[in-house]
C-alpha cells in the first residue's frame, strides 16, 4: 500500500508566492518593465496586504499581470532569475508544513507538490526539498521555446483534483490512507480526495466551505502557524 502526502506550495508550505517572488525579481533585473508592477500589480498585492481585499482574488490578478508579462520571453533566459528565487527565497517556509514533509519521509510516504506556481519554479522548489514528484501551471512555450502567453493552470480544485488522479494511478496511492495540505478553496478537492487532510492558515472562504461539509469538519485538521506558536484549531470554532 502506497501513502502519499500531496502539498500545495503557496501558503501552505511558502510564506508568499513563489510566482510574486519571481515577479518581482524580474523587475528587478529589468527583463520587465517596473512600472508593470507599481502601476498595476503593487495595489493589488497593497489592498490585500492591509487586507481590503480576498487573497484568491490578489493571486489571480496577479496571476493575468504576471502571464501577460511573460509573454515573448525565452524559458531558458529566465532560467537564472529562477534559480535566484530558490535560492534566495526557498526557506521562507512554514515551519509546521515543513516538519510535516520530514515526518512524511521518516515514514517513507510519497511526497507530491501540486501548486498553482509556474511549473518551473514548482520543480526547482520540489527539487530543493527532494520530493518525489509534482505538477504546477504549465506556460507553453513555441519551438523556439518563447513563452506563448498561454497556460495550463493549475490552482483551481478541479486541476488539482485532475492530478491527484493522475498521480494515483502512476504510483497506486492508496487515497484513504493519504494525506493532503492546502491553504486556499482551491486545495478543497485534494482535501475531499484524502483521508487526512490539514487546512494550514487557511482563508475565508476555504473555512466557510469546511464547515458546510459535515464529512470534512470529521475528518480535517486546522493549523494556523503565527510567530512561534503553531495552533490546532477545532472545527467548531468562530470567524469573523
Amino acid at each position: 500500500m502506497t501513502i502519499a502526502a500531496f502539498f500545495d506550495i503557496d501558503g501552505t508550505l511558502y510564506r508568499n508566492s513563489l510566482m510574486v517572488e519571481h515577479f518581482k525579481k524580474l523587475v528587478k533585473y529589468e527583463v520587465l518593465d517596473a512600472s508593470l508592477w507599481h502601476n498595476h500589480a503593487k495595489n493589488t498585492y497593497n489592498n490585500w496586504d492591509k487586507r481590503q481585499g480576498n487573497y484568491d482574488d490578489y493571486l489571480l490578478e496577479i496571476a493575468q499581470i504576471y502571464i501577460d508579462s511573460m509573454k515573448g520571453l525565452n524559458a531558458k533566459q529566465m532560467d537564472f532569475i529562477s534559480n535566484q528565487v530558490i535560492q534566495l527565497k526557498g526557506d521562507r517556509v512554514y515551519r509546521y508544513t515543513r516538519e510535516r514533509i520530514h515526518w512524511h519521509k521518516k515514514h517513507n510516504h510519497k511526497i507530491i507538490f501540486i501548486s498553482g506556481s509556474p511549473s518551473y519554479l514548482v520543480e526547482k522548489m520540489a527539487h530543493k526539498y527532494n520530493v518525489l514528484d509534482f505538477k504546477g501551471t504549465e506556460y507553453i512555450t513555441d519551438k523556439d521555446g518563447f513563452f506563448t502567453g498561454e497556460i495550463i493552470q493549475m490552482w483551481d480544485a478541479e486541476n488539482k483534483q485532475k492530478s491527484m488522479l493522475s498521480f494515483k494511478e502512476k504510483y497506486n496511492i492508496s487515497m484513504e490512507n493519504s494525506y493532503a495540505y492546502g491553504d486556499t478553496n482551491g486545495d478543497f478537492s485534494m482535501f475531499q480526495m484524502v483521508g487526512h487532510p490539514i487546512a494550514i492558515n487557511p482563508t475565508k472562504e476555504l473555512l466557510q466551505n469546511i464547515f458546510e461539509d459535515e464529512k470534512m469538519k470529521k475528518k480535517i485538521a486546522i493549523i494556523v502557524e503565527r510567530k512561534d506558536v503553531i495552533y490546532s484549531l477545532d472545527t467548531n470554532i468562530k470567524i469573523f
